[in-house]
């Protein structure tokens, strides 16, 4: 069993639909909350760090494609799910390529619901690991000395420590200290995952000051 609480965030402008589905949901082990409206969840929706979404695609003040949109554009986009009307196929494919995971044809079996919104809260749960393991790599990269963080930037190019060396105005034997140093706090085994770390995070050395 995971130890990550996902919220599932229902979107729909009816009432009645809202509440079903949270019922549904909460009644299968979920932990559930609902809005109102498409522009009522945008607003809420960078606040959230544990959710997947269920949205419908047609809703009066914005629709599920362009809630969508707007999610990934502010960069708060969650694993979503779309619930579509008959003869809405198209507007679903439109929406799973603003990055919804599923679409769920009406009228659907609960089980076929279930099964999708699991499928959601296990991508939640990658994401959420995804990004403790970054940001733990980040902290790691704050705690090396300037130095050190040189060093770093010579070896990820690939640089030899004779070079590194010169470059530094040091001994190769002093590079070869501190990289057993970084190494050692940026908790990496070896030198290609030293190197798949900082890859990883895709930012410039020079920015860690």
């Amino acid at each position: 069993m995971s130890n990550i609480d996902i919220v599932v965030h229902i979107v729909d402008d009816e009432e009645t639909v809202r509440n079903s589905l949270a019922f549904l949901l909460a009644s299968s082990g979920f932990a559930v909350r609902t809005h109102e409206s498409a522009v009522a969840f945008l607003d809420f929706a960078p606040t959230i760090r544990n959710g997947c979404l269920i949205t419908d695609l047609r809703m009066p003040d914005m629709d599920g494609v362009e809630l969508l949109r707007r999610l990934r554009e502010a960069d708060a986009l969650l694993p979503a799910i779309v619930i579509t009307g008959h003869g809405d196929v198209q507007m679903a494919v439109e929406a799973m390529k603003h990055g919804a995971l599923d679409f769920i044809e009406k009228p659907f079996s609960d089980d076929v619901l279930i099964d999708s919104i699991r499928r959601a809260v296990d991508r939640a749960e990658i994401q959420i690991r995804n990004e403790e393991a970054l940001d733990a790599i980040r902290e790691r990269l704050e705690s090396l000395s300037d130095r050190e963080r040189q060093v770093l930037k010579g070896v990820v190019a690939g640089l030899p420590n004779k070079t590194i060396a010169f470059e530094l105005g040091i001994s190769p034997r002093t590079v070869e200290v501190y990289r057993a140093g970084l190494m050692g706090k940026m908790q990496a085994k070896s030198l290609p995952e030293l190197v798949r770390m900082v890859l990883s995070l895709d930012v410039d050395l020079d920015a860690f000051s």
